[in-house]
């Protein structure tokens, strides 16, 4: 025997370790729950308001509106895998929290573009066009740094695939 298999405890730490993990289990259980159901209503939600914008001509600010919640719906999804893995592995894996952060990103940076294109805001409000300007800005990088730390972990796991095969 070579002592790899998983450790079973006895006693009261054997119990403990049982209860935290059924407790863990749950908990994952209902936010797996939670996510889908907010993920559904939101769909469903937005199916709605896409028909009623679609009846009273599909003015921009509608579709910026369904963009948003179809971007938000994405992230509920993603968010819902992650627990999922969770569920599986017992263990927070960082390359499904980087995408949410990605789309989270790319969301806010399409709706912040999207309301300038809608509102003649900027021009009334320069300081206003200014502060989207630097969110944007903001936003851009966390993006380049998101892409750049799933690409090192993506490439971190391809040699780990690499030198165990080879």
């Amino acid at each position: 025997m070579d002592g790899t298999g998983p450790v079973v405890e006895k006693g009261l730490r054997g119990f403990v370790s049982r209860a935290f993990s059924i407790t863990e289990d749950a908990v994952y259980a209902g936010m797996g729950v939670l996510l889908a159901f907010s993920a559904v209503a939101l769909l469903v939600s937005g199916a709605v308001d896409l028909w009623r914008t679609t009846l009273e001509g599909a003015s921009l600010k509608g579709v910026i509106g369904l963009l948003d919640r179809t971007l938000l719906v994405l992230m509920l999804v993603e968010l819902l895998y992650t627990v999922r893995v969770s569920f599986r592995q017992h263990a927070l894996l960082p390359e499904p929290f980087l995408i949410v952060g990605l789309i989270a990103a790319t969301r806010r940076i399409l709706v912040v573009t999207a309301e300038f294109s809608v509102k003649s805001e900027a021009q009334q409000h320069p300081e206003r066009f200014r502060e989207g300007m630097l969110e944007i800005g903001v936003l851009t990088v966390m993006v380049v740094a998101l892409v750049a730390s799933l690409l090192m972990l993506r490439s971190k796991a391809r040699t780990k695939n690499e030198v165990a095969h080879g």
